[in-house]
């Protein structure tokens, strides 16, 4: 069952979805990533590459976009790691839908760093957008490999510095115990669907690094962080 990724489609994929069963979800998925610790693994990879990349970060706003932010929780992270380290960054959240980018704009209005664009990320209103950084938190797994390679290789030419994924690892302990975990606690019919498959649609650390070789990118580590959380940092 898990030697391969599943291409089976979540009900999140819908991007018409949205009323008090997407917020119930939403609500959810940020208690579950805040208490399982997954979210300090994109936290501990933007330090990782601005560390690496040297030179190349820009001495001006730091612009850092973050693709399927969902209800802006990573972002509200994000904005608060700038603020303790009193870095000039400025933060686009992208989501293709609209009741989710309203509602993470709701949730982050005490940022005015952060801002929002409802949009496709293969349209080419988004390819015709530059960033210095890139981060994907739990939104890689939701493409095929064909799909990954055409985005990461876009994102080549629109992220200056580089990027930050945080993304699932293929594992049968983390889909069974995420399995149990929702089935019991969790109230969304959203979350008990998409939980359990969003980690077998996940990724093998070479399947990761196969997808970002073809799309071009060189400079590229992997490691692995708990829970069962692939931490990319994928530099210029």
């Amino acid at each position: 069952m898990f030697e391969h990724r599943s291409t089976q489609s979540e009900i999140m994929d819908e991007l018409t979805l949205g009323g008090e069963d997407m917020a119930q979800t939403l609500r959810e998925l940020k208690f579950i990533n805040h208490w399982l610790g997954g979210n300090r693994v994109t936290l501990r990879g933007l330090d990782r590459l601005l560390r690496t990349a040297g030179g190349n970060v820009p001495a001006g706003p730091l612009r850092i976009a973050d693709l399927g932010c969902g209800g802006g929780d990573m972002l509200e992270l994000m904005a608060g790691w700038a603020r303790k380290r009193r870095l000039d960054a400025q933060f686009t959240g992208v989501d293709a839908n609209e009741y989710i980018v309203s509602y993470a704009r709701e949730n982050t209005a005490r940022f005015p760093e952060i801002a929002y664009r409802c949009e496709d990320i293969f349209s080419p209103q988004f390819a015709g957008q530059a960033y210095d950084i890139v981060t994907c938190t739990l939104f890689c797994h939701h493409f095929r490999d064909g799909e990954l390679v055409q985005l990461f290789r876009q994102l080549k030419a629109q992220a200056r510095v580089g990027l930050v994924i945080n993304d699932l690892h293929r594992h049968p302990l983390a889909y069974h115990s995420i399995s149990w975990l929702t089935r019991w606690f969790s109230k969304s019919y959203l979350v008990k669907n998409d939980a359990k498959l969003s980690v077998w649609r996940a990724f093998r650390r070479s399947e990761l690094a196969a997808i970002l070789a073809e799309a071009g990118w060189r400079n590229v580590s992997i490691r692995w962080a708990w829970a069962f959380r692939w931490q990319v940092v994928a530099w210029q």
